[in-house]
């Protein structure tokens, strides 16, 4: 099992987060991928075909081409991990593939689509380049150079881009009233706008945000109880930290931590039940 990632130089760090290029067959056969809030673009090397699984059917699947964009999901989605035999990809940061791919982001909220229906046959194309690489840094690079020639000179919205830092990483800074007063927009249309930029609303984003981060403490610190992490991680008590944990990851958090050991990627994890 292999993991590389790399951070891209100036100006597509304002973007991306990072590229990563991953080996890994683990032994089950469905791996659940929680939501994190942002955009991914995912390319299958080995195999034309990215096959995405429903969390509550897991038998039945959707079958894409073998470069896809995942968009911002609010809900686990469950793969066939036997894909990453050789697979990598593109972790946006929140709001930062609306450069690349445009128009409404809200309409790829939990839900993947082929890259070619935005970009056409270059997507394609950029795929057959990428298989055909040797290493991963040669495979960063072509990224990095087919992004660099896709940004566009005014790509944020300013309202966007200021309610993102306010929020801040973890979700947990003011409220979606407050922001937009700041950043000068009514309610409804800040609301909208950050959904067209995002793909998901505000409210729900910072949840989303704040399920991250707990997920992350988790994974760092297996001591602390589930009322120290709910306090910790700015949840109003011990339910509501269960409540948000299932509904975002299918998971207690107890079973979280059973299952969260010995994963190449750590926002992945074993199906269960």
């Amino acid at each position: 099992m292999r993991l590389v990632t790399h951070e891209p130089g100036f100006p597509l760090a304002k973007f991306v987060g990072t590229f990563w290029d991953c080996t890994d067959a683990p032994p089950h056969s469905r791996e659940r991928i929680l939501p994190s809030g942002t955009i991914e673009l995912v390319i299958n090397l080995r195999e034309d075909e990215i096959r995405i699984y429903d969390a509550g059917q897991p038998d039945r699947c959707e079958r894409f081409p073998g470069i896809v964009v995942s968009g911002t999901y609010a809900r686990a989605f469950v793969i066939d991990p036997t894909q990453h035999a050789s697979m990598m990809g593109i972790h946006f940061r929140p709001g930062g593939a609306y450069p690349f791919l445009g128009g409404n982001l809200a309409e790829l909220a939990n839900r993947h689509l082929a890259l070619q229906s935005v970009w056409g046959r270059p997507a394609v194309a950029l795929r057959e380049r990428l298989c055909h690489a040797a290493t991963p840094q040669q495979r960063f690079k072509i990224l990095e150079e087919t992004l660099d020639a896709q940004v566009r000179l005014s790509p944020e919205h300013p309202a966007v881009a200021l309610a993102l830092d306010i929020f801040g990483p973890l979700g947990v800074g003011e409220t979606v009233r407050a922001v937009s007063k700041v950043v000068g927009l009514s309610q409804r249309r800040f609301i909208q706008v950050f959904k067209d930029y995002v793909g998901l609303p505000p409210k729900l984003f910072c949840r989303v945000l704040r399920f991250q981060h707990a997920r992350t403490v988790m994974d760092e610190t297996a001591t602390l109880s589930c009322a120290q992490l709910a306090f910790s991680c700015g949840y109003y008590d011990q339910s509501h930290l269960i409540r948000d944990f299932q509904e975002f990851s299918g998971l207690s958090p107890t079973n979280y931590l059973r299952l969260r050991c010995n994963r190449l990627m750590r926002n992945h994890v074993p199906l269960i039940g």
